[in-house]
């Protein structure tokens, strides 16, 4: 059966999968070598790609956290990849492996992921958030990733937001600073009862909420999909997040728009495997 190769590369891990229909049927991952990085980061990668890789692979998909030029599978400044300020990723992966290689930024991959294999099937335009470590966000408009120049549009976490930036108060650092303990520990507490701990979990929901309004006024999408592993948190945040778009100065958008959860395990191989999948994506031309 024809395969393709979803490859997530992040700071500390990268993780590959070979994809059959919608179901990853191998998994491999190894240590992203990062403070070493530059060719022991990419010998790591190849040795991932050449164990997935079956006479029936027909193209390879690649997230990475950083900005990419889609067009020549140049990336740029991988912040947590010693000596990846400029790697011409395509050209020597396709010239070692011989098959068509596709690459774009970790949180573009999320969305086309969710809308190839998750709940953005059902959507022309939508956003997804990924909500860890980092806050990325990937911009779906009709069907397909938004044509931007870099892959850098979607970096709500960047924004300048109280005395840092968004993603301080959306991605994880929020609960380290504020309790020392991670969202996943303070969530536990939460359904527990621990009235400290849903406090935290209330005041990141307004956060949230600062985010959502950014979101809708600059794309108004039919819907924002939550992926990452905070998002796994959203009933204790919901509320809140809700409670805090009552103030937003179009409220028929608030009833409209749908703000969901992504179901999907794995989303980064599958989102970096649906970069290869139909001409949806705008630099797709395997099938």
């Amino acid at each position: 059966m024809e395969n393709i190769i979803g490859v997530d590369i992040g700071g500390t891990s990268i993780v590959g999968g070979r994809i059959e229909g919608d179901i990853i049927v191998e998994q491999l991952s190894a240590e992203t070598n990062a403070l070493e990085g530059g060719n022991k980061t990419l010998d790591i990668l190849k040795g991932i790609i050449r164990r997935l890789k079956t006479n029936n692979t027909k193209a390879i998909g690649i997230g990475v956290p950083s900005v990419v030029d889609r067009e020549k599978g140049i990336v740029y400044n991988v912040q947590n990849i010693r000596g990846w300020d400029e790697v011409h990723l395509k050209s020597l992966l396709e010239a070692e492996l011989e098959l068509p290689v596709r690459i774009d930024n970790d949180a573009n991959c999320f969305a086309y992921g969710e809308k190839i294999y998750g709940k953005g099937k059902d959507f022309e335009n939508f956003v997804g958030v990924t909500l860890g470590t980092g806050v990325g966000g990937g911009i779906i408009q009709n069907h397909r990733l938004l044509l931007d120049t870099n892959c850098g549009s979607g970096e709500f976490g960047e924004i300048p937001y109280l005395d840092s930036i968004l993603e301080d108060y959306c991605g994880s650092r929020f609960f380290t600073r504020t309790a020392g303990r991670s969202a996943y520990e303070i969530a536990l507490k939460v359904r527990e009862g621990d009235k400290e701990s849903i406090e935290i979990y209330t005041q990141y929901g307004k956060h949230i909420s600062v985010l959502v309004k950014i979101i809708l006024l600059i794309l108004d999408p039919q819907a924002i999909i939550f992926g990452g592993s905070i998002s796994q948190s959203f009933d204790l945040f919901r509320e809140s997040m809700y409670e805090n778009l009552k103030d937003f100065p179009y409220p028929k958008s608030v009833d409209k728009i749908r703000i969901l959860t992504s179901d999907l395990h794995n989303t980064g191989i599958l989102g970096a495997g649906a970069l290869c999948v139909n001409s949806r994506h705008p630099d797709a031309d395997i099938r």
